[in-house]
């Protein structure tokens, strides 16, 4: 396989960033000459994860076009992202963090990053996802825009009611702001420009594989138990694969059609880890920020396996020709965006 094709692998530029990071983490070679040095301190980590992640989240968001985005005109469309995108997908963080720090308190801090998890919206690239697996483009593009609004107040709310004696929350609100606001209204001035998909891909998977790296390479992985890794690894696959298959099952018996289901579960079980990387460096101070690393870094190994998941099997091109020959044969099929 080619290079250029490599990098153009969301899948294969995570997989690869946790590897180099747990590789980076373990051994200590970098970090400890990094402590030496003084290069890549907390402070300059926390300021180069969130730059670099306002960069990633404008040029994704400047791909969705303006049109067809009235909240009016669509609100069962609107109605659904929020529940999907937004909501539903923080139970299961939510309740993970409250077991974890009931169960285990000496791992409270390693469970501050489920809460993280569970304050973020679904990935910004959902939408182009839909449109190479055949997902209601219209739909993801309208609801990407209107849940990273919502979670202008949504994170916040959430990292409060959590974290709120932990966290200071001004610098929690600014940070949200540069990390989503910013790139939002950014983005609008850049939906006209024309870019190549294939520089965007590798622009946008090598960022994402620094950021990951800048951030994975620091989790306490050695001070964290077997038990409290077992745990986070469980909770991040009720959360992508539980979640992912409910919402398979549940539509397609109800009567979704593909494009509709396809969105939806993407919506659902695909996180934005970036802006719970930058949240977890930009808003902690000292080595919690190590702890709660772990949980957002488990988080990404099982969604690396998620998504390969959904592209070998769930998405793969013959269950999509099933499933739409079989939706062709019906006079009027269900629709509800």
């Amino acid at each position: 396989m080619k290079t250029v094709a490599l990098l153009c692998s969301s899948a294969f530029m995570m997989c690869l960033a946790v590897v180099v990071s747990l590789a980076t983490n373990f051994s200590g070679v970098l970090s400890d000459a990094f402590a030496q040095s003084g290069i890549l301190n907390s402070g300059m980590r926390s300021n180069l994860t969130i730059f670099f992640l306002a960069v990633m989240m404008t040029i994704s968001l400047s791909r969705i076009p303006s049109k067809n985005l009235s909240p009016v005109k669509n609100p069962k469309s609107l109605v659904r992202g929020l529940l999907l995108g937004l909501i539903v997908p923080s139970f299961i963080p939510i309740a993970g963090f409250l077991l974890i720090s009931a169960w285990m308190p000496e791992y409270e801090t390693y469970a501050w990053g489920l809460v993280f998890v569970a304050a973020t919206p679904f990935a910004a690239s959902v939408a182009p996802l839909s449109l190479i697996l055949r997902g209601d483009m219209v739909h993801a593009a309208r609801c990407t825009i209107y849940v990273y609004i919502a979670a202008l107040l949504w994170i916040p709310f959430i990292v409060w009611v959590f974290l709120g004696k932990y966290v200071e929350m001004s610098g929690l609100v600014i940070t949200v702001f540069e990390v989503i606001g910013i790139p939002i209204v950014i983005s609008r001035f850049f939906t006209w420009v024309k870019v190549n998909k294939t520089a965007m891909a590798v622009v946008l998977n090598c960022t994402i594989f620094f950021l990951v790296w800048l951030s994975a390479s620091s989790a306490n992985f050695k001070s964290a138990g077997i038990w409290v890794l077992a745990a986070f690894v469980l909770v991040a696959a009720l959360r992508s694969f539980g979640l992912g298959l409910i919402i398979d099952r549940g539509e397609k018996k109800m009567g979704v059609g593909w494009s509709q289901r396809v969105t939806d579960i993407l919506m659902t079980s695909y996180k934005n880890k970036g802006i719970a990387l930058a949240l977890c460096a930009g808003v902690l101070v000292g080595p919690v920020i190590g702890n709660a690393m772990v949980a957002i870094t488990a988080s990404i190994v099982v969604e690396v396996l998620w998504v390969a998941f959904m592209d070998s099997v769930l998405f793969s091109k013959r269950r999509m020709e099933s499933s739409m020959a079989a939706e062709s044969q019906i006079a009027e099929p269900q629709n509800v965006s």
